[in-house]
């Protein structure tokens, strides 16, 4: 995903009054009879203040519709004079604020493909039009996924970040694409046109294509790994993070793939600080790493947190720690620190957990510690 400017504290608050006046006396420069103390009245309704991100996003799309043709054709045609104006005016792109403009695409498009792939290619070169493509994605398959294809051999490169990014099987916060997440082949073209890809911004892209077709089909990723590896090292580190997640599952083959095995390595000496934890503090632990072989070995250390869920179960989630070469008898000192601070995204449970660690792949010790409020 494009590392958007976030230039608040909240998501939601990069829509406010006065960013909408700049954006009303730009769309009055373009929009015939555009009246900005009505945009303003609509765009910030009575009840604003209580409206999240999406739904400012969603409300700020349908507000600049009353404003332009109802004929999406017509429309479409309006947003690159919009996209030259507000750069004119200082707007910088790629910035979240504007993906009320992939999103007019995406809420009135949808019946006009041919208007809505020239809107989609031209506003993606502005901000990302990852999301807004999913709709057309499920609606018209084949000639999206063809059309894909075409953006990634495009001159601009966030036009080809596009055509990887926008067909992801699972791209995060997006709407899942059930027909490449069950085969995911017409993706595969794609990938090979943007695998030596010059910008690094698309083949992170790739990889994270890559690794969302890990979840369902590994099998292809893996043989893709095999195919791929050696043409140089900018392919070499694509596959690599393409297969983080077969990595962290600890898959048999990804492992054989990359060498990786647990025999002559050791861990000793595993402590943590305190076996009761508090939610908002940290687990403090160590151990020792040694490789007892007498030839280098290549090592990757994780360790998993052994989360308790709301059923009572426990599940694992693994965070990586380094990735390097041991040279023969080398044993080395880790120290780490675990937080437990409430965050957004993960609601902890009082109760029994677990840390385990893992030494490419093998989980080679594991303690149970109590999360207590």
């Amino acid at each position: 995903m494009h590392k958007f400017v976030f230039p608040m504290a909240l998501i939601k608050d990069i829509y406010h009054l006065s960013f909408y006046e700049r954006l009303a006396n730009s769309l009055a420069k373009v929009l015939p009879n555009f009246d900005n103390k009505k945009f303003i009245k609509l765009v910030m309704p009575s009840n604003f203040a209580e409206m999240e991100w999406k739904q400012r996003m969603q409300h700020t799309t349908d507000v600049l519709h009353l404003f332009m043709p109802t004929n999406f054709a017509e429309s479409a045609l309006l947003l690159k004079p919009i996209i030259v104006q507000l750069k004119a005016d200082g707007f910088g792109e790629h910035r979240l604020e504007f993906m009320f403009l992939p999103a007019y695409i995406a809420s009135y498009g949808l019946n006009d493909l041919k208007s809505a792939i020239e809107a989609l290619e031209l506003v993606t070169q502005f901000i990302s039009a990852e999301f807004a493509v999913r709709p057309f994605l499920i609606k018209y398959h084949e000639e999206m996924m063809m059309q894909m294809l075409k953006w990634s051999t495009h001159e601009n490169l966030h036009v080809r970040r596009f055509a990887s990014e926008g067909s992801r099987p699972r791209l995060p916060w997006g709407l899942a694409i059930s027909a490449l997440k069950v085969n995911p082949n017409a993706i595969l073209p794609i990938v090979e046109n943007l695998k030596s890809d010059p910008s690094e911004y698309v083949r992170r892209s790739v990889a994270n294509n890559l690794n969302d077709i890990t979840k369902d089909n590994p099998e292809i990723v893996i043989d893709l790994a095999k195919k791929w590896k050696g043409i140089g090292k900018e392919t070499d580190a694509i596959i690599k993070h393409a297969c983080r997640s077969l990595l962290k599952a600890g898959h048999p083959e990804i492992l054989s793939f990359y060498g990786l095995d647990a025999n002559g390595l050791s861990i000793s000496d595993f402590e943590i600080e305190n076996d009761t934890v508090k939610i908002g503090e940290s687990l403090a632990f160590s151990f020792h790493i040694k490789n007892d072989d007498v030839l280098p070995r290549y090592i990757r250390l994780e360790y998993a947190i052994y989360y308790l869920k709301s059923n009572g179960q426990q599940n694992a989630k693994v965070f990586k720690i380094s990735e390097r070469t041991y040279q023969p008898k080398e044993k080395c000192l880790v120290k780490r620190k675990q937080s437990f601070k409430p965050i957004t995204t993960r609601k902890f449970y009082t109760g029994a957990h677990k840390i385990g660690i893992l030494v490419n792949g093998k989980e080679q010790a594991c303690i149970e510690f109590l999360l207590n409020d």
